[in-house]
Order: structure tokens, then sequence, then C-alpha cells
């Protein structure tokens, strides 16, 4: 007879003790489930997905974020915990808009799809001369080749049958480098995934959506991590002698040209960067700085040359301009209280993080010595807000170009005093538990616990991740209305350019809808409420006559569309432009116009053709106004921001 009496047991208390932070980590993850499963996004409001969310939602961030908390904090737990959570957030985060909208949000990730669609049928590159303001893309070419080419491998009909999870993809890639450049700095655990943590978590901004900007933001800090990590290290190069460091500086050149080839403003971050690191002596290799602008000004002299010859002098005059960073006005004030409310949100949650990162850096000291050159990199970015407003933009990729540095600053203000080796914490840990063995029984309590200041360490950090958590959601999610279109939108704008003949002017409010630079290289487009405000006045005083004006010129078998959908509207009365009741009496003075027949319509929008002088009976003839007709947009790659 066998005796099992000396064979371990097949579960026993400490591997259930192991197992135990896995329980929130499902718990969360279930109530995401069931949220997304019981969550209606047919009739959003001004608060987006905020009122949109089921309940169960919220709780499971909450639980998800306690979860986190308790189990950074214990170092008996393994590493591999606070992975799992983050990549739980990230799901809870980016995934929730890909598992609830039926299409992929917003105008400007369509408007790629449409670039990457033209890239696909025209073949090749393309100037001006053949496609107007557009050339600007087929001047930085990396990002849309690289998508033309993974739809032609993957064999789908275009990229939008995958962008609505780019959002969930682009921040799983920088995931890897953030965690590079913190144990650069640091071995501490609480502290790295704690800085992770509260990256993604006041990453509001929207950069990560289908963009050139998400993939060059990645390859920054790519290149970032390869420097901090790799150069300046004894003159190693991370390798053996001078061979290691070529292999590194073959590394970032890749990086780099990728970059370069790709987008406009992530070259010129990473150059004040890594000068920044130079010039203040907290990095003494010149070979990455002097690789960056050697690549970055050949591109710009070759084939970035034709826009920036135009556009220079307007940069120029930018310099300096501070008020193009914070600019209100006509179609650029948030309206309406669901408006207002997401705006303070985003503002609330990046003043926070940024007060935590300065209390981080008066906090630890160890860290200022430390951790100096990341605190460089961190405030970098600052003299860029200054050079220029990039389309009033500037301010929010400061702002996420500052947020690695910030995010690990902001967390080390949420910990203990943080060590930086590991043996100091060694010794730290066991330090602590001398002293718990011989403290009296009475004083191990909670309330002695609360009374040496337990509570405030634990529970006050928590409350402040519950908030930034709970906040990020309405700062990214607040502006759903606008940004989502729904199917039946896209089929009456998809019919509209499956039926358009060449040489043909589509006519609306905004440019906000799905699909709305379809075709770019063949149909004109002119959005009049980006017009001077007096023609804009001009139009709701006399919609059908004015517009009709506005089309004419447009000879057979070419056609003028005048489109009004859904997205227009919601972009239109939460950006402070028109009222949904201006907008809908346009519409309804052109379905009543003798000038205009109706094309197509459902419940998101419609269509109308302006006849021709000869179809339009009763009617006179109308020919073209000065100075109106297409216009095509000026801005380089952008938007996402809300």
């Amino acid at each position: 007879m066998t005796d099992l009496s000396d064979l371990p047991p097949l579960w026993s208390a400490r591997r259930a003790l192991g197992l135990r932070p896995a329980l929130p980590l499902l718990a969360a993850l279930a109530l995401w489930l069931y949220a997304v499963r019981h969550t209606d996004v047919s009739r959003l409001d001004d608060y987006g997905l905020v009122t949109a969310l089921h309940p169960s939602f919220w709780a499971g961030l909450a639980v998800l974020t306690a979860g986190f908390w308790f189990t950074v904090r214990d170092r008996r737990r393994p590493g591999g915990w606070p992975a799992a959570y983050v990549l739980g957030l990230l799901v809870m985060e980016r995934a929730t808009q890909a598992v609830l909208y039926p299409t992929p949000l917003y105008a400007w990730a369509w408007k790629h799809d449409g670039v990457i669609d033209h890239l696909l049928t025209a073949g090749g590159l393309q100037t001006a001369d053949q496609i107007g303001d557009m050339a600007v893309y087929d001047q930085w070419p990396g990002f849309f080749a690289a998508q033309a080419a993974l739809v032609r491998l993957l064999g789908v009909d275009s990229a939008a049958m995958y962008m609505a999870w780019w959002p969930l993809a682009s921040s799983l890639l920088l995931l890897f480098p953030l965690l590079l450049i913190y144990r650069t700095f640091t071995e501490d655990r609480r502290l790295i995934w704690t800085a992770v943590w509260l990256f993604f978590v006041a990453n509001w901004v929207g950069q990560d959506y289908f963009s050139p900007q998400s993939v060059a933001f990645a390859l920054h800090l790519g290149v970032l991590a390869v420097v901090l990590r790799r150069y300046g290290r004894s003159g190693t190069g991370g390798g053996s002698g001078r061979r290691g460091q070529a292999v590194w500086t073959v590394v970032l050149t890749v990086l780099v040209m990728a970059m370069v080839i790709s987008h406009q403003l992530t070259p010129a971050m990473l150059v004040v960067s890594l000068l920044a690191l130079v010039l203040l002596r907290r990095h003494r290799d010149w070979v990455p700085v002097a690789t960056t602008v050697v690549i970055f000004l050949a591109w710009c002299a070759t084939a970035a040359l034709p826009f920036l010859s135009a556009a220079m002098p307007d940069m120029i005059r930018a310099v300096g301009d501070i008020g193009g960073n914070v600019e209100r006005g006509y179609g650029a004030t948030p309206t309406g209280a669901g408006a207002l409310a997401t705006s303070w949100a985003a503002r609330l949650l990046s003043g926070s993080v940024l007060l935590l990162a300065a209390a981080g850096v008066w906090r630890q000291p160890v860290l200022r010595y430390r951790a100096m050159p990341l605190l460089v990199i961190t405030a970098a970015p600052l003299p860029m807000f200054v050079a220029s407003s990039y389309g009033s933009e500037m301010i929010f990729r400061v702002l996420m170009f500052m947020l690695p540095g910030v995010a690990f600053f902001a967390a080390a203000a949420l910990l203990p005093k943080v060590r930086t080796l590991a043996a100091a914490e060694a010794e730290a840990e066991a330090e602590a538990g001398a002293r718990r063995k011989t403290e009296p029984p009475a004083r191990r309590g909670i309330g002695a616990r609360l009374r040496t200041g337990f509570g405030i360490r634990v529970w006050g950090p928590l409350l402040v991740l519950l908030a930034g958590t709970a906040a990020f959601v309405p700062s990214y999610s607040g502006k759903d209305r606008i940004n989502y279109f729904p199917p039946q939108e896209v089929a009456l704008v998809g019919q509209l350019f499956d039926e358009a003949p060449e040489g043909s002017l589509v006519v609306a409010a905004n440019r906000n809808y799905p699909l709305a630079y379809a075709s770019y290289g063949s149909i004109d487009h002119y959005w009049f409420l980006e017009d001077d405000r007096s023609h804009v006045d001009e139009i709701v005083r006399d919609p059908a006559g004015t517009l009709a004006t506005d089309m004419a010129g447009v000879d057979r078998p070419s056609r003028a569309y005048f489109l009004l959908t859904q997205g227009q509207l919601a972009n239109s009365e939460m950006n402070g432009q028109l009222t949904g009741a201006q907008l809908n009496s346009v519409l309804e003075s052109v379905a009543a116009s003798p000038r205009f027949r109706l094309v197509a319509e459902n419940s998101a929008g419609a269509v109308y053709e302006l006849r021709q002088p000869e179809e339009a009976e009763g009617t006179e003839g109308t020919g073209p106004v000065e100075g109106t007709g297409s216009v095509e947009g000026t801005e380089g790659e952008g938007g996402g921001e809300r």
C-alpha cells in the first residue's frame, strides 16, 4: 500500500494566496462585459459615453483600480499581476468603444482611411498639382504606405475593417518602451507600474486613434528608451565597445527614419528632447541627436520641401503666438453643459497629474538626482508651446509628450519614500520586518496603523487613483456624440460618393462625417462653416439661394451636392458654430427649394443635388460667386483632441 502522507498538497494556502489578485481582476472584467452588453449607444447625448454606459462599468472600473493598488503595493506578489491589471485597464479604456460602436469613431480616422484608399488606387505618391492640399499626406507617406501594405496583406477592403481597434493596439505599442524608460531610473516595481497606470489614465488627448501620430509617438518613446539605456554608459553603448554602440546606432537610425517619414511634429519634439539632454549635460553622446537632426533635415529638404515652402511664412508668423494655443471663439468654444463638463474634466485631470508630478519631485529627492534625465525630457517640449500653435493643437501635443515623465513623478508622489536599488529595498523590507516582530501586538491593529498614517498612505492614494481613472472616461469619451457615426450615416455618405461623377462638388456644413475624403482626388469639397462668418450669416438668412449660388458652376457630367448629416449637426452644436435649429432651417430651405432635388435620405441625414439651370422650372439661372467654391483642408495630420 502506497503512503501518500508525505506528498505535498495539490492546493496549498500559499498558492491560494498567490492567486488572490486574480479575484478583483476577474470581477472587474466580468462587470465590464455585463456593461457593454447592456449599454445602448443609439441615442448619445451631449455627455457622450458617460451617461450611456451601464452603471456596472463604473463599478468594474472601481474594482479594477482598487485591486491594482493593493496588488502593486504588495512586494510578495509576482510581477506579472500589475501587468495584468494594466492590460485590464487598457481593455476597459480603449476597447469599450470598439465593442459598443458598430462603426469606427472620428472623422480624422475616416480621413486617413481615405488617404490609404487613394494611395492604393493611384498606385503611388502624387503632387499638389494632382491632388491639391491633400498632397501633404503624400509628403509624409510612411504610415499610409505601411497601412496600404497591411490592407493588401490582410486581404480586407479597407483599413476601416480594423481601425476601430487601433486605440487599443497603439496603446499596447507604448507599453514596452514605457517600461524600458522607467526601469532605467528605478527598480521599484510599485513606482514603475503606478507610473504606467497614471500614464494611460492621463493620456486622454486622443492621439491613439488611427493616425500617423499614434505610431510616431511609440517610435519617439522607443528612441528615448534606446538613448537612455544604451548610450552614454561607460562609452560602451550597451555592447562590447564600439561594435555594440554601432549596433544601437543602426537601431536608432531605423526608428528615426520611420518616424521622420510618417509625421511632421514628432521628429521636432524628439530633437528638442535630445538637445536638452546634451546641452544640460545629462547625456554625453552626440550621436543620437546628430543622427536625428541629419535625417530630419534631409527629409525636410527633399520630400517635404513643397509643403514646407508654402507653409513656412505662416509658421514663422506663428512663432510666439501663445494665444493661438488657447484660442476660443466661433467654432472653437465648447457649448452646452455636456461639452463644458467634458472640457473641465480633461483640464482637472491634466492639472491634477501635473500637480502630483511636482509633489513627487519635491517628496522624492533620490529621484531628483537619479531620474534627472527624465525630468529634462519632461520639460523639454514646453518651448514648443511658444514656437507654434499647430492649428491650436500644440497645447495638447506638448501635454502628451510631457506625459511619460509627468506620470513617473506623479506616481512617486503617491508612494512612500522610494528606493531605486533592489538591495536598498530588501534592506528596508528587513528593517520593517524586524520592527513588526518587536512591536507589541496591541499596536499592530487597525487603530494603530491608522494612528501611524497607514490609512492616509494607502487610502489617500487609492482615492486619487479612483478619481483620475474615473475622470478619464468623460475626458476621452465625452464627445462621442460628435465622434460616432451610426451605420445609417456611413451608408448615406457612401452612397453619395459611389454615385457622384468625377469632378463633382460636395457642400456640407463641416467635415465631421465619415468618408468625407473619399475620392478626394476626383471630387471637390466645400465646408461652409469654415468660411467667413459674414458668409455663414448670409447662408442662415437665405439658405437655398446662397447655397445654390455657391454650388453653381459645376458643369455636366459633374454634379453639385448638398450633404447634411447627424455628425455635422453634433459638431456644430457642441463647438459653438450654428445651433441645431439653424442647421435644420438650412435643410428645410434646401428641401423646399425647386433648385434642389432629393437624392438620398435616412435617419442620419439627407443628400440634395443642385439642379442644372435648365432643370429648375420657374427659377432663374445662377452663376458662381467670386471667391467661393471648393475649399480643401490645409491642416496636416491632427485632430482627436477632446
